[in-house]
């Protein structure tokens, strides 16, 4: 059955013991960009030109496609729901609490998977040798910076992701300025499989999967009825040109087969370009962008426990707000504790793969949330309407949003479907292990 709640209204002040709004749409399009910009760039590129070879390019076009689709119904949502949570929210309103729930399982436990892999990725950057001992001590400091609180995470934020276009902005001017022979094959691109570009396509969505980020900051942007929608595709258009622009010149540069078979794509780029001592702001951009993901993904896992445990999913405890800083500390300490814990015991590789399939089943979810909104539906309750000019913009983020989602949903369970069986497996199981839990809880009363 459909829970149709009513909204937060806009303007309606954030009980006390809530977070605080201080966000603007410019920092909210950071901390997107700062979710996004680098983590796939520099670590997708390599299988992706794999599974698919030149048509890696149509991977992305993909990937980007059923980004937007997420988009925009994370955005519809988001400006109905304001709130921390992301989909979690919007399942729980709009579908149920089990499939809110399960959203949140699903986001939590991808999300875990992919902090260990930006840890382990900025180790391997910077210090192959002591790998796990560094990230975990980059889990610790980055979990410290975010309890700092959200303000001064952004401006860090910022910083990272002004280096890290830098850095890529490096690499594209080696590949076109260095004149490489290898140049773009349509014949390859039209000549490679379905599977493959599939394939692709889902290491690719993994780049893109930051942008929902802003959505899990609903209670902390200012005017979020108007800046997440703005936020995220602002962030989303971003970051797909960044990506077209990195991956078509180090195409045209070293081909795709050395793209595929490189540790670190980038750099290969470079070193073979006529500016070989470049490389090192390259790979310091990689270890940057790495440690700017991980600032933002510890944040968006954090306040997605911090919703679940005010909703009764998780330990009340999680729910505690620090009295200073106003972020919430306690959800944010065990998000870091269990990342130090993987990034010991875990593989990069089965990391990435699982995050992706547990995310694609997060934002699946999400479409399926944003079915059930209604052009028509009234945009407050009868007795605080909000202003007129308000009520345009939730009619207009809604407007299309259910043939998106639709496109949305298939495109999520294609993806999710095509990644490594030992990926597919582990993720299958662990959902089903929350959803246990879920009605496991509820028969005891729980729920």
């Amino acid at each position: 059955m459909t829970h149709r709640t009513q909204p937060t209204v806009v303007g309606e002040p954030a009980p006390p013991t809530r977070l605080v709004r201080q966000l603007g749409t410019f920092d909210a399009v950071i901390v997107g960009l700062g979710s996004m910009i680098g983590a796939g760039i520099y670590t997708a590129l390599a299988p992706a030109a794999a599974a698919a070879g030149e048509a890696l390019l149509v991977g992305l076009a993909i990937a980007a496609f059923i980004a937007w689709c997420n988009a925009k119904s994370s955005a519809a949502l988001a400006a109905l729901y304001p709130e921390s949570g992301g989909t979690y929210v919007y399942g729980r309103k709009r579908l149920g609490p089990f499939w809110g729930y399960l959203a949140g399982w699903a986001f939590v436990i991808g999300k875990l998977a992919s902090c260990a892999a930006m840890a382990l990725t900025f180790a391997d950057y910077v210090a192959p040798s002591f790998a796990r001992a560094l990230a975990a001590v980059a889990v610790a400091v980055v979990t410290l910076v975010n309890c700092r609180g959200v303000e001064k995470a952004a401006f860090a934020t910022r910083l990272i992701v002004a280096f890290v276009l830098a850095s890529l902005a490096v690499v594209v001017f080696a590949a076109l300025a260095s004149g490489g022979d290898e140049g773009l094959h349509p014949d390859a691109i039209s000549g490679a499989g379905p599977y493959g570009i599939l394939q692709a396509a889902g290491f690719l969505f993994f780049a893109f999967a930051g942008y929902a980020r802003i959505a899990t900051l609903g209670e902390e942007v200012k005017n979020p009825a108007q800046t997440i929608p703005r936020a995220i595709p602002w962030a989303l258009g971003i970051a797909l040109g960044v990506y077209a622009l990195v991956a078509i010149s180090a195409l045209h540069a070293v081909g795709a087969a050395a793209l595929a078979r490189a540790s670190a794509p980038l750099a290969v780029v470079v070193e073979t370009s006529r500016w070989p001592w470049l490389t090192p702001i390259v790979r310091a951009g990689a270890a940057v962008a790495s440690l700017g993901v991980l600032l933002s993904l510890l944040a968006g896992v954090s306040r997605t426990v911090f919703a679940m445990a005010s909703n009764g999913d998780f330990p009340a405890f999680l729910a505690r707000v620090h009295p200073r800083y106003r972020i919430p500390d306690a959800a944010l300490l065990v998000v870091g504790s269990i990342v130090v814990v993987a990034v010991l015991a875990a593989d990069i590789r089965h990391a990435i793969g699982f995050s992706s399939f547990a995310v694609l089943m997060y934002y699946a979810i999400a479409n399926a949330a944003a079915m059930t909104l209604d052009v028509h539906e009234p945009a407050g309750p009868p007795q605080g309407r909000i202003p007129e000019c308000e009520a345009r913009t939730y009619s207009s983020a809604r407007r299309g949003s259910r043939a998106l989602a639709a496109c949305g949903i298939g495109g999520c369970l294609l993806l999710a479907f095509s990644v490594p069986a030992g990926s597919l497996l582990g993720g299958c199981v662990l959902l089903a292990l929350g959803a246990a839990a879920f009605f496991l809880r509820r028969e005891r009363g729980a729920v």
